[in-house]
């Protein structure tokens, strides 16, 4: 990231932190083989808990992949050219309020939790991918003075 760099590695390592407490606590939560489901019980509910439990868990993978490779880029395994091209954060596919209505209040806090680090780390991308010029100002200053010259012609 050069000297562009408003995100410092100390800020990525405090994310990753985050993020690998949050995909253990998705990976805990929508362990479907820790339910034993009664007959009785919906099976909206249980195709809601998948659902969400895919949602979330995926939502949570596409931010460790975008941490882990500001990771690379920091650590000096990966190029900047590399991070552009193939660090970009996935659009978040946000939760179904439908789903949600069947899910007990602690799973809607943790698929909230997951969609609220998905967006903090989407501001950042965003950032960061802002900060590349289309064109450096060098090659602006010589396409204006080529235009210049060319209309004196």
């Amino acid at each position: 990231m050069g000297s562009r760099a408003d995100i410092s590695q100390t800020i990525i390592e405090s994310l990753y932190c985050e993020a690998l407490v949050l995909a253990d606590d998705v990976r805990a939560t929508f362990d479907l083989s820790q339910y034993d489901t009664p007959t009785s019980e919906s099976d909206f509910a249980r195709i809601a808990l998948s659902v969400e439990g895919l949602r979330t868990t995926t939502r949570v993978m596409h931010v460790l992949a975008w941490l882990l490779n500001r990771r690379a880029f920091f650590n000096g395994e990966m190029t900047e050219f590399q991070l552009r091209r193939h660090g970009k954060l996935p659009e978040d596919r946000p939760a179904d309020p439908d789903n949600l209505s069947w899910l007990d209040p602690q799973i809607r806090d943790l698929i909230r939790a997951s969609g609220r680090l998905h967006a903090r780390i989407a501001r950042l991308d965003r950032a960061w991918n802002d900060g590349f010029e289309m064109y450096p100002p060098a090659i602006l200053r010589l396409h204006e003075r080529l235009g210049r010259r060319v209309g004196e012609i």
